[in-house]
């Protein structure tokens, strides 16, 4: 049952280029944001389309795949595990933020 603890499996599309970070120790991350649609019908009977933004991180081999295929508008699925990082900005305000930490990917557009 550990399997299922903090799982996430996604299927959406990149809002935008991946951002490919290089580390001084070689080491690369890419960073991109999904968004994922749902629909629902209002007490009117009108259907109501909502997109839901997550963002993805990826690091290891992983990033050559993203470097290499990924782009804006392509549809694909992510796995992974919900992670939480704060941070201060230069007025010292704290700024909290979720994003999913990748560990597979799959191409769904052609």
């Amino acid at each position: 049952m550990n399997t299922l603890r903090n799982k996430v499996q996604l299927i959406g599309r990149l809002g935008q280029d991946p951002e490919i970070i290089n580390f001084e120790d070689g080491n690369k991350m890419a960073k991109f944001s999904l968004a994922t649609d749902d629909s629902y019908k209002d007490k009117n009977g009108q259907k109501v389309e909502r997109a839901y933004w997550h963002n993805i991180i990826v690091k290891g081999g992983l990033v050559k795949v993203v470097e290499e295929y990924i782009t804006k508008g392509k549809e694909i699925a992510v796995e992974g595990k919900l992670t939480n990082r704060s941070w201060e900005d230069k007025e010292g305000k704290k700024h909290y933020t979720t994003e999913i930490l990748c560990n597979e990917l799959l191409m769904l557009s052609k």
